[in-house]
This record gives C-alpha cells, sequence and structure tokens, in this order.
C-alpha cells in the first residue's frame, strides 16, 4: 500500500510473501484458519483479500462503558491506584477509547505519578494521562501568554 518509497517496506513485503506462500499451502479443507487483526484495513495488500484467503471480515466494535471497566481493571492491575480513584467514572469519562487507548491512558497516568514522585495515581494524573491520549503531547514553545 502507501508505504515509504525507496525500498522502505522489504520487511513488509517479506512478511506478506511468507504469509501468502503458507497460506497457499493449505488444502481446502485442512481444518486450519488462520485470523488476522489490523485497525488499518484499508491498506491491506489486494492479494491477501482474495477468495480463500482472508475474505471474511467482523468488525470489532469499541467496548461500551461496561466493557471499558473491565478492560481497565485488567490494566489496573499492579498499579497503585489512590483508595478514591473509581474506574467506573474512568469508564464513564473514556467513551470512543478502544482498549489499547485505555491500556495507554493507565501507563500514561503511572508515568505521570513516578514523574511527581507521587505514590498513587489519582484523578490529577489520569486527567492528564486522557488529555495526553486525546490530544497529544503538551508542547513547551517558551513563549507565555498572559491570563
Amino acid at each position: 500500500g502507501g508505504g515509504m518509497g525507496g525500498g522502505g517496506n522489504d520487511e513488509r513485503e517479506q512478511t506478506l510473501n511468507q504469509i501468502l506462500t503458507e497460506m497457499d499451502g493449505f488444502d481446502g479443507n485442512s481444518g486450519v484458519i488462520v485470523l488476522a487483526a489490523t485497525n488499518r484495513a484499508d491498506t491491506l495488500d489486494s492479494a491477501l483479500l482474495r477468495p480463500g484467503r482472508f475474505d471474511r471480515r467482523v468488525p470489532v466494535d469499541l467496548p461500551d462503558v461496561k466493557g471499558r471497566l473491565e478492560i481497565l481493571k485488567v490494566h489496573a492491575r499492579g498499579k497503585p491506584l489512590a483508595p478514591e480513584l473509581d474506574l467506573n467514572i474512568i469508564a464513564k469519562r473514556t467513551t470512543g477509547f478502544s482498549g489499547a487507548s485505555l491500556a495507554n491512558l493507565l501507563n500514561e497516568a503511572a508515568i505521570v505519578a513516578a514523574r511527581k514522585d507521587a505514590t498513587e495515581i489519582g484523578y490529577e494524573q489520569v486527567d492528564y494521562a486522557i488529555d495526553r491520549v486525546t490530544v497529544g503531547m503538551q508542547k513547551t514553545t517558551g513563549t507565555s501568554f498572559p491570563a
């Protein structure tokens, strides 16, 4: 697809060719099912989408609030959360977040807590992490703006 020019896709091409070679070696009904996942289906090589290869699509929607809560519980394990931090509230605030975004959110909150020498992850760190995940990194230009 639309990768970098100048031969920068050698590894990608080798991976694609290996997958196609392996898939072409299967009999029509060998009992083997190959699953693949991507969040960029628009960039898949058309050779992968020919009949008999990856010819079925199963879209997976973003998690609802209950799913987000369960994902947050998994990624909160082993992290020192402040007693007042309610994962239900975070789940409600993170509409549109994928599982990976939720994992990134808690990891970012933990990093911020460590940088501020905090012993627990609280709402201040979570708020910062939500902004960071949704908007991006804060830039400092050295220019101060009047209040």
